[in-house]
């Protein structure tokens, strides 16, 4: 599927469906352990299916750090950040019909005359919203919607925007120990923010190469 580059939607369901189907057919003992049960039906099947998917379930080996893998918090786990993402859409979207997004953005737009101080800006203004709003999806949708007519009146696609946000917003987040992901992973990986920085060559060259490209007109694609 992603050979074929198939729309998100339909890969992602494609992936759940057989999920699903691989665990009928070739774990059903785990089926059983998280249903309680010692005689599979379908309501079993369809109830341990669902909860895997939408709820938490709990599968217990002798590894502690498989079961930290196993034990999911389903799309419910994710509801904190669906919220957050909401939240950001809406908070841009308001500052976008008040024009205060336009109130903000003159000032920096007019110092963007060429493709390259255009892309330029974007970035600085996404590691900006890095460090003062602590927040990855606000770095990324705020300054989407403060660029995009700029972009479109440049006549560059939407895509070079896309790619700025994803060059600057979202890998520097974890740069910043304040940042949320930057706090995440911290602690994920037991190691200061600050300590494991100098080593992220990626986060750290991506928005200077997203800079360089643009003064440069690589990969500018043209609507």
């Amino acid at each position: 599927l992603i050979i074929k580059k198939t729309p998100a939607i339909p890969a992602l369901m494609a992936g759940v469906i057989l999920g699903a189907l691989f665990a009928i057919i070739f774990q059903p003992q785990i089926i059983k352990e998280i249903s309680q049960t010692n005689i599979l039906s379908v309501k079993s099947y369809y109830k341990v299916i669902i909860d895997a998917i939408a709820s938490e379930i709990q599968i217990n080996t002798e590894n502690k750090l498989m079961n930290n893998l196993l034990n999911s918090g389903g799309m419910k786990g994710m509801l904190s950040t669906i919220w957050l993402v909401i939240c950001a859409m809406s908070f841009g979207g308001a500052m976008q019909e008040t024009d205060l997004l336009k109130r903000i953005s003159d000032p920096i737009i007019q110092y963007a005359k060429t493709t390259g101080s255009l892309i330029a800006t974007t970035s600085g203004t996404c590691i900006f919203f890095n460090l003062t709003t602590a927040d990855q999806y606000l770095s990324i949708v705020v300054p989407g919607k403060m660029f995009e007519d700029s972009f479109k009146n440049k006549g560059l696609a939407s895509e070079n925007l896309s790619r700025t946000l994803e060059d600057s917003g979202t890998v520097t987040s974890v740069l910043i120990p304040w940042n949320t992901c930057g706090a995440a992973q911290s602690a994920v990986l037991g190691v200061a923010t600050l300590t494991y920085l100098p080593f992220c060559f990626f986060n750290l060259i991506s928005p200077l190469m997203t800079i360089i490209y643009g003064y440069l007109n690589i990969k500018i694609k043209k609507n």
